[in-house]
């Protein structure tokens, strides 16, 4: 079994998450930081509604939005660390998210008779929750043989990171534009030599 929905979600999230606040190149262009906390505020939103939660999330303080970046930016370095096979790095700055954001587990219902573990932080905000259950998701791929499907695009000039869900565990992009310019450069390549 790869990741229980739960897991793939939260880890999903973290992807979604690490691609729109951390620095770098997506396929060529550049990705930077949102400049202001409104930016910021709606970067953190949109992303995690991008996972398709039941409830979306309508409102992010900017206290909330910069608390996840901080965690979001942790993250990153793990999932570097993972795709390096670096796995006691990764563990050990898991380890430190995990005690930064207090996380500890709770049985949630979602309905009757229906219930799921979820990572709370000592308060029930926000951007404490959302840091929580990052560093409690990356800790749950890191406790798995599964921890190699967390990656960093192979594609050049790009540096964003993917969650492999395929079946053979082969994805190496963050996208099928990324995989589509990569084949089509080594095409162009070989048709040259």
């Amino acid at each position: 079994m790869l990741f229980d929905s739960h897991v793939a979600t939260l880890l999903g999230t973290t992807v979604a998450l690490v691609n729109r606040l951390t620095p770098g190149l997506d396929g060529g262009r550049d990705v930077s930081l949102p400049l202001d906390e409104e930016a910021l505020r709606l970067a953190v939103r949109d992303a995690i509604n991008t996972q398709g939660y039941d409830v979306p999330v309508r409102r992010v303080t900017a206290a909330d939005a910069r608390m996840v970046a901080t965690t979001v930016t942790e993250a990153r370095r793990v999932v570097e660390d993972i795709d390096a096979g670096d796995l006691a790095t990764a563990a050990k700055r898991t380890n430190v998210l995990l005690r930064r954001s207090g996380a500890r587990p709770q049985l949630d219902t979602h309905g009757p008779g229906v219930w799921n573990l979820h990572f709370h932080g000592p308060n029930d905000t926000f951007g404490v929750g959302w840091s929580a259950g990052i560093a409690a998701g990356l800790a749950m791929a890191l406790g798995t043989p599964d921890a190699g499907r967390l990656g960093v695009c192979r594609a050049d000039r790009c540096d964003r990171v993917y969650l492999d869900t395929s079946r053979n565990g082969g994805r190496r992009f963050c996208s099928t534009r990324c995989q589509s310019r990569t084949k089509s450069a080594a095409h162009r390549a070989r048709q040259t030599s």
